[in-house]
């Protein structure tokens, strides 16, 4: 695992949602908590997958479990195409 993140740091896995978008990095995943309205980032699936991201920002170790919050909230949205491999073997 890395040290340190950035908006190029890849994600454990990619998340594929239905409007046919990727979510694949970092910066995707950041971006993508960006473009939620207020009523959505108020939800607490949406609190959740934020706070994960940021302690996976400060220490790395925590991206998988930020990855899997985020597609958690995904699925509880209806925006998830299918769930993507837990499989730390990849």
């Amino acid at each position: 695992m890395e040290d340190r993140l950035d908006r190029a740091t890849p994600l454990p896995f990619e998340i594929e949602l239905v409007d046919g978008s990727w979510i694949k990095t970092v910066g995707d995943f950041e971006a993508y908590l960006r473009s939620l309205n207020d009523h959505d980032r108020a939800s607490s699936r949406w609190e959740i997958a934020r706070r994960m991201l940021t302690h996976a920002m400060r220490e790395p170790i925590y991206l998988r479990a930020a990855t899997m919050s985020l597609q958690s909230a995904l699925i509880l949205e209806g925006r998830l195409v299918r769930m993507s491999t837990l499989d730390p073997r990849g």
